[in-house]
């Protein structure tokens, strides 16, 4: 089993930043992705970044160039740097853990960000 506690998220004025943290215990896998995604009310919930183990970072083209998904693998924690908020990117914003091994999926609890304009 994976673990996974996030920090971060909360209240902000559009064009304000926040910072998400995701740190993962337990059972690590040598090759996993992390990441974050996010549900708005209303909506499906959607990839936002991910970083796979010794890969490179992916964003959803909306958040390109204002958000920042990093990662240190000896922590097993990932971040997501959210830069130039919109309102639109107010959501539910949950930490991802893909154990590519064995093809399974770990959620965190899922934190709140809301962006007031």
């Amino acid at each position: 089993q994976v673990q996974l506690v996030e920090s971060g998220g909360g209240l902000v004025q559009a064009g304000g930043s926040l910072r998400l943290s995701c740190a993962a215990s337990g059972i690590i896998f040598s090759i996993n992705v992390m990441g974050w995604y996010r549900q708005a009310p209303g909506k499906q919930r959607e990839l936002v970044a991910t970083f796979s183990s010794g890969g490179r970072p992916n964003y959803v083209d909306s958040v390109k160039g204002r958000f920042t998904i990093s990662r240190d693998n000896a922590q097993n924690t990932v971040y997501l740097q959210m830069d130039s908020l919109k309102p639109e990117d107010t959501a539910v914003y949950y930490c991802n853990y893909r154990a590519m091994s064995i093809g399974h999926d770990y959620w965190g609890q899922g934190t709140q960000v809301t962006v007031s304009s």
